[in-house]
């Protein structure tokens, strides 16, 4: 601004443009932007670009970018008809298409089944609480403008939950605890709603009412490295069944700002270190990055582009059992309060279905994907049989539709274009045999089977998770 020089960027900085290499230089795109994100502050021109050393890393840029592009689930998401943001409901508000709803109902099936074969009880609790919970748990003087306003009702303020931590700790509460109980794991998918500003919200990552796959684990000081190897046990279970195999580990410890003493943060951190040495995950140590109430470890997973996406976090809390006043008996019947553990593996449903759509490109796997199987008649004078073919296959479990209507070729691009995973054309020569002749997305032509050779196959797909 004249002679004056307004810093606004973290850098790096060059000190003259002609250090840049001309080649390896491309602007990108132009928009608006209001100031600091608030809609009543004047709105800004963002020109968008980026530089490099060379010619060739632009390159491999602008092909990553396009790439990335060709993953947005918002697009996909759209093409394949598995959700939508509404405009009359609300910004950040989602709404799950039966296609989608399908996928989450196969993620939350899978999800209850590993936390009840790993010891945890599933929970339900209310959308809504009395705004005097969320004084005792902090999140009123802490977190309020994450928070929508309160409600009245009957002359008492009630609040929307943004977490399902003190729901949890009141059932703990419900009744007297022993050393003799612990550990206690508790999870819940429980939907929770935060306030964001418009200009922040996009498509499933950032929304305001969203899914936490949430757990807390009551313990003993001395049962904490095992209860947080069992979750990173837990933890890699899952994320491998999604097809997620590289992590990137942090360990935060304690900020200068923290609840508890030396003691317990020493001994809690150390039990981090060694559930992490003990599973054999390297990790950094982000030194003063903990929460003000206790370390925690945060895991990002890697996608198909090499993108890491913050997922999984365990994190040790001093600060809640104390506010809320919950204690057990030990062994010499002395009043004691037990270490909790906040944990979630996803993150949230919303978020991680957008990171598996742009992981997948939209291809999801056999066992995923919402429809499996097309059977795509030759003539309409196939259909009957095909329909007795689609009852045969439902009875197995497996998702297929029948499509019909128009020329074979056209519904096989149609098929391809909705990235179902199996097509299984359907003439007069199947009709006669009693066969199916299949075509896979992934492995091309597979040549003429019987429906029970059909139907097995599929079956074993989903079973062991594998493209057909």
């Amino acid at each position: 601004m004249g002679n004056e020089w307004w810093d606004l960027c973290a850098g790096p900085h060059v000190e003259s443009t002609g250090n840049i290499n001309r080649k390896a230089l491309e602007l990108e795109s132009v928009a608006g932007a209001y100031w600091r994100g608030d809609t009543n502050k004047p709105m800004l021109q963002r020109i968008y670009g980026t530089a490099w050393e060379n010619e060739d890393q632009l390159k491999a840029y602008l092909h990553f970018k396009e790439e990335a592009k060709r993953r947005d689930h918002r697009r996909i998401g759209q093409d394949l008809d598995l959700f939508s943001i509404q405009d009359e409901a609300g910004g950040g508000l989602v709404f799950w298409h039966p296609k989608g709803a399908i996928i989450r109902h196969i993620i939350e099936d899978a999800w209850k089944r590993i936390h009840i074969q790993h010891g945890y009880d599933l929970l339900y609790t209310p959308h809504v609480a009395k705004a005097d919970l969320w004084k005792i748990s902090g999140h009123l003087d802490f977190y309020k403008e994450n928070m929508f306003d309160q409600m009245e009702i009957e002359d008492e303020l009630y609040q929307l939950r943004p977490m399902n931590c003190p729901y949890h700790i009141l059932i703990y509460k419900r009744k007297p605890h022993s050393y003799r109980d612990f550990p206690i794991r508790v999870a819940e998918l429980g939907t929770v709603y935060r306030y964001e500003l418009s200009g922040s919200l996009h498509g499933l990552f950032r929304v305001r009412g969203f899914t936490q796959d949430d757990a807390h684990i009551f313990c003993l000081d001395d049962q904490i490295k095992d209860e947080i190897r069992g979750v990173l046990d837990l933890t890699e279970e899952i994320l491998l069944q999604f097809g997620f195999d590289k992590y990137e580990v942090n360990l935060s410890t304690r900020p200068e700002k923290a609840v508890g003493g030396d003691d317990i943060w020493e001994k809690a951190t150390s039990a981090l270190k060694d559930a992490l040495d003990d599973k054999g995950w390297s990790y950094e140590i982000d030194e003063g990055g903990g929460a003000f109430y206790g370390p925690k470890i945060d895991l990002k997973i890697e996608d198909a582009l090499g993108r890491k996406w913050q997922c999984s976090t365990i994190q040790v809390d001093f600060n809640l059992p104390e506010r809320f006043d919950i204690t057990y008996v030990d062994s010499d019947q002395e009043k004691k309060r037990p270490i909790m553990i906040h944990r979630a593996v996803l993150g949230s449903l919303e978020r991680f279905f957008g990171v598996l759509i742009e992981n997948y490109a939209g291809d999801f796997p056999l066992w995923l994907s919402p429809v499996q199987a097309r059977l795509l008649p030759v003539t309409d004078t196939q259909l009957d049989y095909c329909n007795e073919v689609k009852k045969r296959l439902k009875g197995n479990g497996i998702r297929v539709e029948v499509c019909s209507g128009e020329r074979l070729p056209k519904l096989i691009r149609t098929s391809e274009k909705l990235k179902i995973p199996l097509m299984a054309v359907v003439g007069p020569k199947e009709v006669e045999t009693e066969t199916v002749t299949v075509r896979s997305r992934f492995g091309g032509e597979l040549g003429t089977m019987t429906v029970d050779e059909f139907t097995n196959k599929i079956k074993y797909a989903i079973e062991n998770r594998t493209f057909f």
